[in-house]
């Protein structure tokens, strides 16, 4: 069976439980199981390799001693272990970071997470189809990719406004033109269910680890903070799998929630990948965290104010935000100056609109900028969308090879290290260049059209609707002088 029909029966056996209740609760519940067992193969892992292990759980809440056996617990007897002992247990259990970090790591996995199965008989089939996955065999982990997919499908399906999980192609795309080296700190401060870390990590493990202490090191690299339960809790499960044992660095919590000024220099990061939720608002008092000329509670130009504080000087940061962050006024105008005088913003990739579809048409752009010196100019580049494609959809999702031009276009040389130097850019169909005066003048509005482009006439709704009307005072009169002409020649013909 494959992972995906997998995933889709556990999800036909959870449709007929009275307590799980739509695709999100179905999410939650799936999501605990599939962390407790993988934390379990990864647990198997250590103990072979480790002399002093030491199990940072009860042991009787491994997986391997309550689920592992399909012919184990079920029915009642499965739930009241479920509900009564393995829930509580983990939620209150005593595990300081600083010596039983895994331990913590389940701890905090447990601390919003909820059974919400009624029938133990359905939790044993689903536990028994779980168990049809074998995450110790490396051949079957990189599957989990294939369950992550169909999840975050749902997820999407399930979410709430604002929040829109970035297609694979423009994650490894922004990873690649970003090419995060061993020793860096790789930061994403809204991680959502782990997608730019976790190919932030593939990138440096693939490209830069050469020993066992480089693979320690890497595990140090990777940081990460989730506001909502559910996609913290598969992002931990993410990390687990990517062989970050102790993925302690990502935390359960509101990026937004501590003052911008109480960020200290060790707190700073040297490269941050990210797509903050845009288009929402945070709660009352968050943007009291922030300078008073800079308060706002949309989300999105909050995270922008972050990611200019947090990084180091020389620090770089790409950073997915919608078309409104360019051209808005206001605040807008004031961080998008911030932006400018104290990074250097590089390069702005305008996406089509239909990147995010269906879940959103708003179009969004990718922002590159490094912390340190003011912007000089900003390249943008414009990619088109695929011959032959009006727009991407379910079913023609963006690809990899879609970003290809952008790529090519980025700088000279045959590697990454050397495009990232972003040498000898020229102006195409697709790519301008703008100086910061000219930004300035237009009053900071990043909006700007591609002049090599035949621009489309948008007509204001006034001036369309006086055309109409225009337009329809001049049928009538044409409508009348043809009644005029008819008139004449049949009363001509009748005075024959």
């Amino acid at each position: 069976m494959s992972v995906s029909s997998a995933v889709k029966s556990i999800q036909d056996i959870m449709r007929k439980d009275a307590g799980v209740d739509g695709d999100a609760q179905r999410l939650g519940q799936l999501s605990w199981l599939l962390f407790l067992k993988v934390f379990d193969a990864q647990e198997e892992m250590l103990e072979f390799e480790q002399d002093n292990y030491k199990v940072p759980i009860p042991e009787k809440y491994l997986w391997r001693n309550w689920a592992a056996d399909g012919q184990g617990i079920t029915g009642d007897e499965l739930l009241d272990f479920v509900n009564d002992e393995l829930f509580p247990d983990l939620k209150n259990l005593v595990a300081p970071i600083a010596t039983n970090p895994r331990g913590f790591v389940a701890k905090e996995a447990f601390s919003d997470a909820f059974n919400y199965m009624k029938n133990g008989t359905l939790l044993r089939q689903v536990i028994n189809k779980l168990n049809e996955i074998d995450f110790t065999d490396a051949s079957e982990r990189h599957l989990f990719g294939d369950i992550y997919e169909q999840i975050l499908r749902d997820l999407q399906s399930a979410g709430n406004a604002g929040e829109f999980y970035t297609p694979r192609a423009v994650t490894r795309f922004i990873v690649q033109m970003m090419d995060p080296q061993l020793g860096e700190s790789i930061f994403d401060p809204a991680c959502g269910t782990g997608g730019f870390l976790a190919c932030s990590f593939d990138h440096v493990k693939d490209h830069y680890v050469k020993t066992a202490n480089d693979h320690q090191t890497l595990q140090q690299q990777i940081r990460g903070v989730e506001k909502k339960q559910l996609p913290h809790l598969l992002c931990t499960t993410n990390m687990l799998l990517h062989g970050i044992e102790v993925p302690v660095q990502i935390r359960h919590a509101n990026t937004l929630n501590k003052p911008l000024s109480s960020w200290d220099i060790e707190d700073q990061v040297d490269v941050i990948v990210t797509n903050p939720p845009f288009g929402g608002t945070e709660e009352d008092g968050i943007e009291k965290n922030f300078p008073s000329e800079y308060q706002t509670r949309e989300t999105a130009d909050l995270f922008l104010q972050l990611i200019i504080e947090v990084l180091k000087t020389k620090g770089r940061a790409a950073v997915v935000l919608p078309d409104g962050t360019l051209f808005g006024e206001g605040v807008k105008t004031k961080i998008k100056k911030l932006l400018l005088d104290e990074c250097n913003l590089h390069t702005l990739v305008r996406l089509p609109n239909s990147v995010f579809a269906p879940y959103t048409s708003i179009k969004t752009n990718i922002l590159f900028f490094e912390k340190g010196e003011p912007t000089k100019d900003v390249w943008y580049y414009e990619l088109p969308l695929p011959a032959g494609i009006k727009a991407f959809n379910k079913t023609k999702p963006m690809k990899l090879e879609d970003l290809n031009s952008c790529r090519d276009w980025w700088g000279e040389g045959d590697t990454m290290a050397q495009k990232a130097r972003r040498q000898n850019r020229q102006e195409n169909e697709q790519a301008w260049k703008v100086s910061i005066d000219e930004i300035i003048q237009r009053n900071y509005n990043l909006d700007i059209k591609n002049p090599h482009q035949e621009e489309q006439i948008i007509h204001n709704p006034d001036e369309l609707l006086a055309d109409y009307h225009q337009q329809q005072t001049d049928i009538d009169q044409l409508r009348d002088q043809i009644k005029a002409i008819l008139s004449n020649a049949f009363a001509g013909k009748a005075g024959e």
